[in-house]
């Protein structure tokens, strides 16, 4: 019985107005409507069981929209930042849904699916190239994480690009079942370069319900009016963000993927798939 609601629930994200719906939530979750937002965000708080005494604002009533209060921003030293300077660092809170080798330009989403690291980040091959045969990372947020993403290891932005696409749900659920998920959902992915690790890149991945993706260097990038590849070269600006700050955010949940170069960093031998894990922990560390 389980296995046939299982297929109904990733069956009917193909015949759901999903980019719709996404857009009309996300106007309501950022409208001021006081008592009402106030019972949504309570409501909300005690069916995920939210974690509010991590949170530097913990009263919901203080919050003007559902979006202030899902981007919200914790107190100071509830996420502590792996000090090592050879350490590489969990972009956000959530669990591992994969991580390893990239295998030429194929990717592991789930068992028995593969899809296109050229393809997730924005289908230029040359922005491909250097991340063939390196590592990658994959954090899923659930509902009740701190949604804030955060640099993994200090870096150079060089460039980001927003790429426009679907919206289906990235559970693990639908993860396991609709083929190229993270290739074909809309996404920001931001181009990093340091002098030790080399390139990395960040790529922020949206969901049905996700009414938006910032960063803290362009403000809202998705989604945009227009549906089309936006591509934005920072190669001439000195943006330099170091391990731990803040990169960008979501208005409801998704996932972050990390991409490195190969040869260049060792994952933690701790770490596992499933594995919770929180922004500023040991990730991996530099070879």
């Amino acid at each position: 019985m389980s296995s046939i609601i299982d297929s109904l629930k990733v069956k009917i994200q193909y015949f759901i107005p999903k980019i719709l719906l996404s857009r009309a939530v996300g106007k309501i979750a950022s409208s001021e409507l006081g008592s009402i937002t106030t019972f949504l965000i309570k409501s909300f708080i005690k069916y995920y069981n939210v974690n509010m005494s991590e949170a530097k604002i913990k009263d919901p009533a203080r919050y003007k929209t559902f979006n202030e209060f899902f981007s919200r921003v914790l107190k100071a030293g509830a996420r502590p930042i792996d000090d090592d300077v050879k350490s590489i660092t969990h972009p956000a809170d959530g669990a591992i849904s994969q991580f390893g080798e990239i295998y030429k330009d194929a990717i592991l989403q789930a068992k028995g699916h593969y899809y296109s690291l050229e393809t997730l980040i924005g289908g230029n091959p040359k922005d491909a190239k250097p991340f063939e045969n390196g590592c990658f990372v994959t954090t899923y947020l659930s509902p009740k994480d701190y949604h804030r993403v955060h640099m993994p290891f200090s870096g150079k932005l060089e460039k980001m690009i927003f790429v426009p696409g679907d919206l289906f749900s990235v559970n693990p659920l639908t993860a396991n079942n609709i083929d190229n998920l993270f290739a074909r959902n809309e996404r920001v992915i931001c181009f990093f370069n340091n002098e030790e690790i080399g390139r990395f890149v960040v790529v922020m991945v949206g969901a049905t319900i996700v009414a938006s993706i910032s960063t803290v260097f362009a403000g809202v990038v998705a989604p945009k009016p227009i549906r089309k590849i936006y591509s934005y070269d920072y190669s001439k600006d000195d943006i330099v963000l170091k391990k731990g700050e803040e990169l960008g955010a979501f208005l409801l949940g998704s996932t972050t993927i990390c991409l490195f170069e190969k040869n260049k960093i060792r994952f933690d031998d701790n770490l596992s798939l499933k594995s919770s894990v929180k922004m500023g922990q040991f990730l991996a560390k530099i070879k």
